[in-house]
């Protein structure tokens, strides 16, 4: 109740005695704002240009994460395609060079050069072990290329709030220190830091609000990724072992000494 008495007593103060501070609040635009901002604190300011450049690195990172999953998508149907047309793994590793973008090349190359230490390029794989875990590394760090940096989006997005709400418990401490220092319950007094709490409540969501949502939109996209990625790399596995095994058959014994006779 004091409280509640304390807030009707400001609300019914005289117009003449309030001016500037009503004007602070009902004035609207950029104007108000300039004059909002002209009347924070130090620390206030501190906690806005750390906003700032936290705001300025997670769009950096959402812009290029975007192109990169762009560009990745369209390497990935390319290359999928491409791969499915060609008849000999030959042909794919000539054009790995085109879907650089692609996470899927990398599991390619690495499986490739597994399969072409074992039989020099040509004929099926003698042990397929040794090419799964070439396949299974691969595609782990392809998906992890794609994760860098995500977890600044993450970081920004659960910190920035909290950082707000740093500045916003200091405007409320300014408030009542401007209210104990005017020895009155006015709105002049209290308007600053009132102010200023708002503005780095509103800066902190304001940073957090495009980071969250863009962490969780290129964590699904990451998702489908490494889905794709997996279907790949049995694909690729499964083209290895249905290659047809070459029909060696031994010379008979008699074969050898007709030709000795010879």
């Amino acid at each position: 109740m004091p409280i509640l008495t304390a807030a009707l007593a400001i609300l019914q103060q005289p117009d003449s005695g309030a001016t500037p501070a009503a004007q602070l609040f009902s004035s609207h635009g950029f104007g108000a704002l300039a004059e909002m901002m002209s009347n924070i604190g130090p620390i206030a300011i501190c906690v806005l240009v750390l906003l700032a450049l936290a705001s300025l690195y997670s769009w950096m990172v959402i812009l290029a994460k975007w192109g990169t999953f762009r560009r990745a998508t369209r390497d990935s149907r390319r290359f999928i395609r491409a791969f499915r047309k060609a008849g000999r793994l030959q042909e794919i590793a000539a054009i790995t060079g085109d879907y650089t973008a692609s996470p899927l090349v990398p599991v390619f190359e690495d499986v490739y050069e597994s399969y072409k230490r074992q039989t020099g390029g040509s004929g099926p794989p003698r042990n397929l072990k040794p090419i799964e875990r070439s396949a299974q590394t691969a595609a782990s760090e392809a998906i992890t290329g794609l994760e860098r940096r995500m977890t600044w989006l993450a970081t920004i997005g659960s910190t920035s709030p909290f950082v707000g709400l740093f500045g916003t418990v200091m405007g409320v401490v300014d408030a009542f220190h401007g209210l104990g220092t005017a020895g009155a319950a006015t709105l002049r007094a209290v308007a600053p830091g009132i102010a200023e709490a708002l503005i780095t409540t509103a800066a902190g969501l304001f940073v957090a609000v495009p980071a969250v949502i863009a962490y969780n939109q290129f964590s699904a996209r990451i998702r489908v990724f490494a889905s794709a990625v997996d279907d790949f790399a049995r694909e690729l596995l499964n083209s290895l072992e249905e290659m047809p095994v070459r029909a060696q058959q031994p010379r008979e014994p008699e074969d050898f000494r007709r030709e000795r006779e010879a």
